[in-house]
């Protein structure tokens, strides 16, 4: 395999044949201490012909220097925690640095410029985390985490007021943005495919080097979508947590998987999978590599599963070549047909509110073996108007009551394309 001249080796990450020549890593160092890394797919940047600007010209301090205070008396940097509730098991983060973070979306923005954008010269908003004026796809830690792991800080679990019911250590994590874009005012559903390969890659890329970090165990890739999920900053982008924990919603899944495997000696999801193509109604899509379906027992009023149809994919770094390029075509179509599933009456759709939620087998876990890769895809809109609130039953004792049924829903989408979309 050639490589392309001049780029970077990486660890843990290795590029398959398409990434290694016609894609290109550039990493560099925000002002403030931060990783941040250029994903290129334009060929003058591939092949070295153009660079990147590496310089942040921001002035910022180091991201865990102490501070002053309202009162200037200098403190240390807050560090996120995290407490374990005693009745569920569950850790929850607590971090009070994001009640800073930068707002654009929404009545309640606090920001005019757009962090996410790429710089702008003489533009007077200046506090861009891009230091180029153009980009195609970047990740970079983000600037106000739930979640870090802070030089110094050791690891160890404390109890609250003392009491061994309340468990409190450090939420030692990390979180990172992608930005799939530099038009700002773009949408996911409007990139070419060739992008959304860049952002299929980069996933990859960040699963690979972020599973290798001390203490994560698990690799969670998301997408908020839309002022109504609660989307802060108006950008076609998403976010990566790499948990120091199993999130509750992965424990439950890999609690069945595993009682599933010793029960039968099957893979749940994959016999899930296979039961939905036999079954026939409720497949959405397939091509080569991926098949897209309404699962059985759908809760919300738009939802969608997507496997890979290989066996033994755990995580999204363990894709090939062709399946990565499977999946940029159709995670482009599921979105592209999501925006068509309300109709206004003007036959044009509308720009849906969505979470994008890649499962992913969890880093060190025994029971990662019986798990599988898959993508939950789903919106709380149930129609062009509504919205599903999580009211009492949902919110207080998490009883799902689905306001549709998941055949209704895969008739919709058969309404709006065809089930094979493999070129």
């Amino acid at each position: 395999m050639s490589q392309t001249p001049n780029q970077p080796e990486f660890a843990h990450y290795q590029p398959g044949e398409y990434a290694a020549e016609h894609l290109r890593i550039t990493p560099t160092t925000l002002s403030d201490g931060r990783d941040f890394f250029y994903l290129d797919d334009e060929p003058e940047y591939v092949n070295g012909s153009r660079t990147r600007v590496l310089d942040d010209p921001r002035d910022l301090d180091y991201r865990f220097a102490p501070h002053l205070n309202a009162e200037g008396v200098e403190v240390k940097y807050a560090a996120p925690q995290m407490r374990r509730d005693p009745l569920t098991g569950d850790w929850i983060p607590m971090a009070t640095a994001r009640m800073n973070r930068p707002i654009t979306a929404g009545a309640g923005a606090t920001a005019k410029g757009n962090p996410l954008a790429a710089r702008k010269p003489g533009d007077p908003y200046q506090d861009g985390e891009v230091p180029d004026t153009d980009y195609d796809v970047v990740v970079f830690e983000n600037r106000f985490p739930s979640m870090v792991q802070v030089p110094g800080v050791p690891n160890e679990v404390r109890y609250v007021d003392g009491n061994p019911l309340w468990q409190e250590r450090p939420a030692a994590g990390r979180c990172e943005v992608i930005c799939f874009d530099s038009d700002e005012n773009g949408l996911p559903a409007d990139l070419p495919v060739e992008r959304l390969r860049t952002v299929v890659e980069a996933w990859a890329f960040r699963t690979a080097e972020l599973s290798a970090i001390d203490g994560i165990e698990q690799v969670f890739p998301f997408e908020n979508h839309g002022e109504e999920i609660g989307v802060s900053l108006a950008h076609p982008h998403g976010q990566i947590y790499a948990y120091p924990f199993i999130a509750p919603k992965l424990e439950t899944e890999l609690q069945h998987t595993q009682a599933y495997f010793e029960r039968t000696g099957g893979n749940l999801l994959r016999d899930l999978m296979h039961a939905e193509i036999d079954a026939g109604e409720r497949v959405i899509m397939r091509n080569h590599s991926w098949v897209a379906y309404v699962p059985a027992a759908a809760r919300w009023p738009l939802e969608v599963h997507v496997q890979p149809l290989r066996d033994g994919i755990l995580t999204l770094d363990q894709l090939n070549d062709a399946e990565r390029w499977d999946l940029a075509q159709m995670y482009s179509t599921l979105l592209r047909r999501g925006n068509r599933f309300f109709d206004k009456g003007d036959g044009k759709g509308m720009d849906l509110p969505y979470i994008a939620a890649w499962h992913q087998a969890p880093v060190r876990d025994a029971r990662r073996e019986n798990y599988r890769l898959n993508l939950q895809f789903f919106s709380f809109r149930r129609a062009a108007n509504k919205i599903k609130y999580l009211a009492g039953s949902e919110s207080g004792m998490a009883a799902w009551v689905s306001d549709t049924t998941p055949e209704l829903i895969a008739q919709r989408f058969h309404e709006l394309g065809p089930v094979d979309i493999a070129d």
